[in-house]
């Protein structure tokens, strides 16, 4: 239902051999909202999403995480995409030999497991999930991201958003390296995944994704901090300033 807290992150703390990357973030989600997470390369946006998701190279070193009541960092990457996670991979990797039509079809019924649909209407949810993004029926024939374009490999990403109905959506970069069409056809399939029971992070160094899909809240990271947090003004801001206003050195 919406305002139902879906995700709740208080001061954590995450480093990778050694190095500490986030320091001390914290995060709520609640049903019906879309968060904006922007910042520079290198500022830690990427390894929230990973760790979000259970990367084994990632240490959490201080902090919690809880996903719809549960503490998330118990749970193995499987059994968090079956809770209702999923993230959309920044470099999405290609599997020859894995059909894309065979792999939706697998991961559907291994992701919704008992709620998900017979053959029939996983077709008929294929259909318009394809339809709103505008993919062709040969796309099912294909190899998984084998030989794909930049759009392509993006709209497949929407496209299992689109059938998994997740709880959480991560996105990581989704609008990276997409032309102005394709940037439409990726938000309208966002769009479309939005209930007023499931959250959504965009993560993004740009504000053009966010004129599409509109964000509820907008954070800014900085060197693995939180430095400012607002709506989506606050986007604006950024694509006319940049992000050096928000440095802690220069406040």
């Amino acid at each position: 239902m919406a305002g139902e807290m879906i995700l709740r992150i208080k001061n954590l703390h995450v480093s990778i051999e050694d190095t500490e990357i986030l320091r001390g973030v914290d995060l709520e989600i609640k049903a019906g909202e879309v968060h904006a997470l922007m910042g520079r390369n290198g500022s830690g946006k990427s390894t929230l999403a990973n760790v979000l998701m259970g990367h084994p190279a990632y240490d959490i070193t201080d902090g919690t995480i809880e996903f719809l009541g549960e503490d998330l960092t118990e749970m193995e990457p499987w059994e968090r995409a079956r809770a209702g996670l999923f993230l959309s991979f920044q470099y999405p990797q290609a599997v020859p030999g894995l059909q894309v039509g065979n792999f939706l079809r697998k991961s559907v019924q291994a992701i919704r497991g008992d709620n998900a649909p017979g053959a029939k209407d996983f077709r008929a949810e294929l259909n318009a999930a394809m339809e709103e993004l505008d993919v062709d029926r040969q796309f099912l024939g294909r190899y998984v991201n084998d030989g794909f374009s930049g759009g392509e490999k993006k709209r497949f990403e929407i496209l299992q958003l689109l059938l998994n109905k997740p709880r959480l959506a991560v996105l990581d970069e989704t609008d990276s390296g997409l032309d102005i069409d394709a940037l439409q056809t990726v938000s309208k399939g966002i769009n479309a995944s939005a209930t007023d029971v499931t959250g959504c992070l965009i993560i993004t160094h740009y504000q053009r994704i966010l004129d599409h899909v509109k964000p509820s809240h907008v954070h800014i990271l900085i060197d693995g901090k939180f430095v400012k947090s607002g709506g989506a003004d606050l986007a604006m801001q950024v694509e006319e300033r940049g992000y050096e206003w928000l440095s802690p050195d220069t406040n």
